[in-house]
């Protein structure tokens, strides 16, 4: 898994992507933020200006200025002007790179939902807390809760960072007929988008971070981190949680320390680490790059990690997978280009099944939820296939059943929506995260006739349903609970966000 140099970027979120002039209006999901020293991160979007840290608010008035407080940001609002010239639609496989004096800019109107956060610093690893208010949500404004961890310059100031987003409007694209005069009430309160955080001191970057899929069912939860420097933490940060939605309530320092600390490892980094979807008890799988793969369990009383290891080669573990309805059956993508199947009964500790799924790194995994014989990979030379598990059989070599060469840079994450069989998200150091509709025909009729009409179509697969510009990309998580929104963590910070197509 690639990383990428520590830097502070707040280039705003792009997308959809239309190229324009320097003098053109800003991004629309992010204008470049003058900063001072900040602690935490700026929460920005076209429609408010709410900046929540730590348990405290700060209000911002329409100028970005509230006494010069210390880490304050300025965000600022920014107006769609549908009068400017005509744009070029901006693909990152075939179009030019940009040039000096260029910017990207969102399509507003292709987004059902768009926000950025601004990050302290560049964080390669994110995921979504599991909360209890309730499924299939898809009522504006919209509330959710993320992890991350950062990658900063030095090691003593790296943090893991628990944050609720709350307030979370529905994008808004401005009539041309409005009266000027409405303009002023857009200051609605209730749109205004709102952060509050935790964070917690940790000594190394985070390679990847998770959390139990099972959390707000046990009332546990249990966020492992992965570590540079080959330790894994294991936290439960119950009590974060409890404190965004609980009034006055102070969290134990306790809490602030990891429960559980793995160091099976030595002081060798590793980049595969999941969490069982069926084992609620909590079962972690985590591999580093000497190819090695330990399990651990919890007991009644404590943390049990097999010293024996699972090893097939020295290729290194780039990703880690559980099986979505087998809990002793687990997936790795490894630096020599093979998927293997692995299950854990095994004494041998050796691979069932391995299979060459590219002749670069498999950077990425992602296990179906609603079709368990279905797993998705993402190679270091920016393409990416589906397999079936069923064609797995030991003695030919299976084809995919569906292979992309879109992205012209390594994958760097993949992830199959959780809520929907056929799309999956794949993003790329290409800068972009692509949405995909397996079930798409090619043949379709209609798909026939738009790919005639726009030449600049020809060559995009069909399936292609979405094109988002994210700086520095590496991971990007579906929200469970809220169909189609995505979290995505990238140079610019974290993106979230819900299309119109899915």
């Amino acid at each position: 898994m690639p990383k990428r140099a520590a830097e502070d970027d707040v280039n705003g979120v792009n997308s959809g992507a239309a190229k324009a002039s320097a003098d053109a209006v800003p991004p629309a999901a992010g204008a470049q933020i003058e900063e001072k020293d900040v602690d935490m991160g700026d929460y920005e979007d076209p429609y408010g200006d709410d900046f929540e840290s730590d348990g405290e608010i700060i209000e911002l008035d329409s100028e970005g200025e509230e006494g010069a407080a210390e880490g304050e940001g300025k965000i600022e609002e920014i107006e769609i002007d549908n009068n400017q010239n005509q744009p070029e639609i901006y693909l990152p496989h075939r179009s030019k790179p940009l040039g000096p004096d260029e910017v990207l800019e969102a399509d507003p109107t292709v987004y059902e939902m768009l926000h950025n956060v601004n990050m302290p610093w560049p964080c390669l690893t994110l995921d979504i807390l599991p909360d209890t208010l309730g499924n299939e949500r898809r009522t504006y404004p919209a509330s959710l809760y993320v992890a991350t961890a950062t990658q900063a310059s030095k090691a003593k100031d790296n943090e893991l960072i628990t944050m609720k987003l709350l307030s979370l409007a529905k994008t808004l694209v401005k009539d041309d007929a409005e009266d000027e005069d409405d303009e002023d009430d857009e200051d609605d309160e209730d749109s205004d988008p709102v952060m509050i955080s935790e964070t917690v001191p940790l000594k190394s970057t985070t390679n990847r971070l998770r959390v139990s899929p099972h959390a707000a069912q046990t009332g546990e939860y249990l966020t492992a981190a992965l570590q540079e420097n080959g330790e894994v933490l294991i936290y439960d940060l119950l009590p974060q949680y409890k404190a965004f939605d609980t009034p006055g309530y102070m969290i134990p320092k306790g809490a602030k320390r990891p429960i559980h600390t793995i160091r099976t490892h030595g002081n060798v980094e590793g980049y595969g680490l999941d969490w069982s979807p069926l084992i609620n008890t909590g079962a972690l799988l985590l591999g580093d790059c000497l190819g090695r793969v330990h399990l651990t369990n919890r007991t009644t009383s404590n943390w049990v990690t097999d010293k024996t290891p699972f090893f097939a080669s020295q290729a290194s573990i780039e990703d880690i997978q559980w099986s979505t309805n087998e809990n002793t059956v687990f997936a790795t993508g490894d630096c020599d280009g093979y998927v293997r199947i692995w299950d854990t009964r095994s004494k041998k500790h050796k691979p069932v099944i391995s299979v060459e799924a590219s002749k670069s790194d498999v950077n990425v995994i992602s296990w179906s939820t609603k079709i368990s014989h279905l797993l998705a990979s993402g190679h270091d030379d920016g393409t990416w296939g589906v397999w079936d598990l069923r064609n797995f059989n030991g003695k030919d070599k299976p084809s995919p059943v569906a292979h992309y060469d879109f992205h012209k840079a390594p994958v760097t994450s993949i992830s199959f929506n959780p809520l929907d069989e056929s799309i999956i998200a794949v993003s790329s150091e290409d800068n972009t995260v692509t949405l995909w509709d397996l079930a798409v025909e090619a043949d379709d009729e209609e798909i026939s006739q738009q790919r005639k009409e726009a030449q600049e179509l020809h060559d995009i697969p069909p399936q292609l349903l979405f094109v988002h510009w994210q700086r520095h990309v590496k991971d990007v998580r579906w929200h469970p609970q809220i169909p189609g929104c995505l979290v995505s963590t990238g140079g610019d910070g974290l993106n979230v966000w819900k299309t119109i197509s899915v």
